[in-house]
């Protein structure tokens, strides 16, 4: 407060009060992908790319390598915010999978490592990760890496599995809960070359997590959903709805997600990687994901701020708020914030710091539903009086 002279009035701004909570935006695509005859302006190498209309991007995406493939793909499902990172063909597969993984060069970020400077420069970050046609298991691991450092989620497929069994044994390489291994692969047609193709269920996977996260939430996961622009599944994939002896059983008993024809394709099964049980949903991790994210970006204004009681009671208050609206929309079944005195200690404060919990409980995916079938001749008592009823 100003302490010179002054014959007059002051006003002096006292800006307290809770702050209002946006949700991180989710349905944000990062994509990896070749394309050796795209528009080089368009779409330079190892430079993220941001799409706000998927259309465009496939007017210059060209006809060969994967991403002309991967745009369609989601294409078919929505037209979400995509990030797109194009990187060279190798000569080979172990050249490709370099381009992909990428690294760092005179302080540019090549490959996957590109995804990573989005934010900064596109003002986006990527939620949803995937490199449908590339991602062989050393790509898969980056991905994973990747993942967990952006708090975002990636899709990968069974690489090069020809079995249930080897699908399952695959899936086992990866203890991420930022990571969904999907088989088999879908089927399409291809107007280019006028014939059938196998059609990535990782690029589906992209398109339909977006749709999901834009017309119903980042709470539902990827299973059971119609999935547009395809006609079959790579593998003659068993399934019953009553019954867990099938393929489709037998991998999403192993953390596997498949596919199924029942009215329309759709992805069969919502588990992840993780080896800590308490994010064995996808639905789980991306919840975590999204609360940390929002919470955190939407303290900025307090950092720096004078540390008065009043600025604690604030954040609790704003924190409880934006929870209760989760609540209120099904995003959580439950969630509160609190101050905690025993953390918050006279040292700690003293220092700067300033520590608020909050708890929540994620919205779990119906996964086995138990109908309890009896039969009864209870009914069968009143039957006179139901005849003299009639």
């Amino acid at each position: 407060m100003a302490s010179d002279y002054h014959h007059g009035v002051r006003v002096i701004e006292i800006n307290q009060g809770t702050r209002p909570i946006r949700t991180v935006q989710t349905a944000v695509i990062g994509l990896i992908a070749t394309g050796p005859n795209a528009d080089a302006n368009f779409f330079p190498e190892n430079r993220p790319v941001l799409l706000t209309d998927v259309l465009d991007g496939i007017d210059k995406a060209g006809t060969k390598g994967t991403l002309p493939y991967v745009l369609d793909a989601i294409k078919d499902q929505c037209n979400p915010l995509t990030v797109v990172v194009r990187v060279p063909e190798g000569k080979d597969e172990s050249e490709t999978t370099s381009n992909v993984i990428g690294g760092i060069e005179n302080g540019q970020r090549k490959g996957l490592q590109a995804l990573m400077a989005a934010k900064s420069k596109l003002g986006v970050t990527p939620r949803i990760l995937g490199a449908p046609g590339l991602d062989n298991a050393n790509v898969a691991a980056e991905l994973a890496g990747i993942a967990a450092q952006i708090r975002a989620f990636a899709y990968v497929s069974a690489w090069g599995c020809e079995t249930k069994e080897d699908a399952v044994l695959y899936r086992n390489n990866f203890g991420h809960r930022e990571l969904m291994v999907l088989w088999p692969d879908f089927i399409n047609w291809d107007t280019v070359k006028n014939t059938e193709r196998q059609a990535w269920a990782t690029a589906r996977a992209l398109g339909m997590r977006a749709k999901l996260d834009e017309d119903i939430g980042w709470h539902k996961t990827l299973s059971n959903m119609p999935i547009a622009g395809v006609s079959g599944v790579s593998r003659d994939i068993s399934w019953d709805l009553q019954s867990p002896a099938t393929d489709a059983g037998y991998l999403n008993s192993n953390e596997v997600t498949t596919l199924i024809n029942q009215k329309g394709f759709r992805f069969w099964g919502s588990r992840t990687c993780s080896a800590d049980p308490l994010f064995a949903f996808e639905n789980y991790t991306r919840t975590a994901q999204v609360l940390a994210d929002t919470m955190a970006d939407a303290h900025f204004w307090a950092v720096d701020k004078p540390l008065h009681p009043t600025l604690g009671r604030d954040i609790v208050e704003g924190i409880n708020a934006k929870l209760r609206e989760m609540v209120a929309n099904g995003y959580l079944i439950g969630g509160s914030a609190w101050f905690d005195p025993r953390v918050n200690t006279k040292e700690t404060l003293k220092s700067g710091k300033l520590a608020i919990e909050y708890d929540y409980t994620p919205v779990p995916p119906l996964e086995n539903l138990m109908l309890r079938q009896r039969i009864t001749d209870n009914y069968l008592v009143d039957f006179a009086s139901q005849i003299s009823a009639a």
